[in-house]
């Protein structure tokens, strides 16, 4: 099942009980803080539109422009995950698709009910 298909891409990808969620951005000219909320409520609308949420995120890949910004990303993402169910995470700094994106976030979560 594809969720937000385009001629280049998906939103997310649901194939044998696994919810594959392409890269979310922050929106451009914004500080790290503003970006990352803007990241995670976009994995949340599509984690919600697959019939999941962040609880039954398996693993997580943090793209930064600017590493930073990681303890300031690491300050949002700590309020937003799920405490009882912290994904595999792993960050790191790569040059973004445009240069005013500071951060890419990558999820994978189990399908099924939220």
């Amino acid at each position: 099942t594809r969720i937000g298909a385009t001629n280049r891409m998906s939103d997310a990808v649901i194939y044998n009980g696994i919810v594959y969620v392409s890269g979310a951005v922050g929106r451009t000219g914004t500080d790290i803080e503003t970006q990352t909320r803007a990241a995670l409520a976009e994995i949340d609308e599509v984690l919600a539109q697959a019939g999941t949420d962040k609880s039954r995120i398996l693993s997580a890949t943090v793209w930064l422009a600017d590493i930073k910004d990681f303890d300031a990303m690491n300050r949002v993402w700590d309020e937003w995950v799920d405490k009882d169910n912290p994904p595999a995470r792993a960050t790191g700094q790569v040059p973004l698709a445009r240069e005013k994106y500071r951060i890419e976030i990558v999820v994978t979560a189990a399908a099924g009910p939220a």
